[in-house]
């Protein structure tokens, strides 16, 4: 497969799964998701992951890993919404696999923007700087809000 091509499938797959990963967070907050967003995320981001080792590559890197780990829990997240229809706990299982998968991809997002835009680059040339610590600690700790209160607010009715 051309190269090119193939780097412009795996981008634009990952915008569209960051853009629908927007709604499917807010739909979490709010207890429900959208079916739509829902799908159109779950496919895109699979997607992305698969198409990512498609790249040629000598070893198994820590992108690997990410689109590994991104593949494990979106499986969780496919098996909680269609196998077990989020019964039990399964409901707050979606939503933690949901949105780890999102905090993956602005993850990968995070460290494409320090890899290609210039002054973020300058920055943190290496990946291994203050500046891009500091802006995936903050990454993090949203998600870790984000998901604790979609955990609260997607669980079963009791």
């Amino acid at each position: 497969m051309n190269l090119t091509l193939l780097t412009y499938i795996h981008t634009g797959l990952s915008l569209i799964a960051l853009a629908a990963g927007i709604p499917v967070a807010m739909g979490l907050l709010r207890a429900g998701a959208t079916k739509f967003w829902t799908v159109v995320f779950l496919v895109a981001t699979v997607l992305t992951s698969l198409t990512g080792f498609l790249f040629p590559f000598s070893n198994f890197g820590d992108s690997h890993w990410v689109g590994l780990i991104s593949l494990i829990v979106l499986a969780a997240a496919i098996s909680a919404q269609y196998l077990f229809r989020y019964r039990g706990s399964w409901r707050w299982i979606y939503a933690v696999a949901a949105l780890l998968a999102f905090c993956l991809n602005v993850f990968v997002l995070v460290a494409q923007l320090f890899k290609k835009v210039p002054a973020l680059h300058a920055a943190a040339p290496t990946l291994m700087e203050p500046p891009f610590a500091a802006a995936q600690l903050i990454v993090l700790s949203f998600f870790a809000w984000l998901i604790w209160k979609a955990a609260r607010a997607f669980r079963p009715a009791i």
